[in-house]
């Protein structure tokens, strides 16, 4: 009997321990990504206000494609760092090479089927901030391999996307989400671009795919 009365209250606390552990009350404390944290940092740091417009804008006053060294300019450079087996003629053209592009996910032999994106596009950067730049400063955004604003995609794709903020485009694919907002992000905070609240609130939610 008194073996029989044992189980019963070890059955008793298993069920007890299960019910709470189904809870959530034990459940491990999970860190947020490494790269969460920093662009949800940097995010609550962007200044929030409206778009200015487009008013005066034109994409000559970014110049773009700049040279990098000997023959090759901007894009060239991004589509031999973007692609794998990337061969190129005298020209810093590439004849062959395959592209895979993060955003859809396509994969593609011919540069020509693929685009070099601004990450912050031109015209979105205009209207948030860089009306206000000199020249010289809006060349070094159209052009910089330092920051993660270039990047080799599906030319209709990056077409689709044109000027639009997170709020009003997203890559198609969701597993980028993640990667695009913190690029997003690292750009706009490096070179002080607002944010409106429906873009930062895009932002927040790409983030929680992190």
């Amino acid at each position: 009997m008194k073996k029989s009365w044992w189980s019963l209250a070890v059955l008793a606390v298993v069920a007890v321990l299960v019910a709470v552990w189904q809870s959530g009350a034990f459940q491990p404390h999970v860190n947020p990504p490494a790269n969460a944290a920093p662009a949800g940092t940097e995010l609550a740091e962007l200044v929030v206000q409206p778009r200015t417009g487009m008013g005066g804008y034109s994409r000559e006053k970014f110049p773009h494609w700049a040279t990098v060294s000997g023959e090759c300019d901007t894009r060239e450079t991004v589509l031999k760092r973007d692609g794998q087996d990337v061969r190129t003629d005298a020209q810093c053209r590439p004849t062959s090479g395959t592209w895979h592009s993060p955003y859809d996910g396509g994969t593609w032999t011919k540069a020509s089927d693929v685009d070099i994106d601004h990450t912050v596009p031109l015209g979105q950067a205009w209207e948030s901030g860089a009306a206000k730049w000199t020249n010289d400063r809006r060349k070094e955004f159209a052009n910089d391999l330092t920051r993660p604003q270039l990047r080799a995609v599906t030319d209709n794709v990056n077409q689709a996307k044109g000027d639009r903020a997170p709020d009003e485009w997203r890559p198609p694919l969701q597993s980028d989400w993640c990667a695009y907002a913190t690029d997003w992000i690292t750009v706009k905070h490096y070179y002080q671009l607002t944010v409106t609240e429906a873009e930062k609130a895009a932002l927040t939610d790409m983030l929680n795919h992190c």
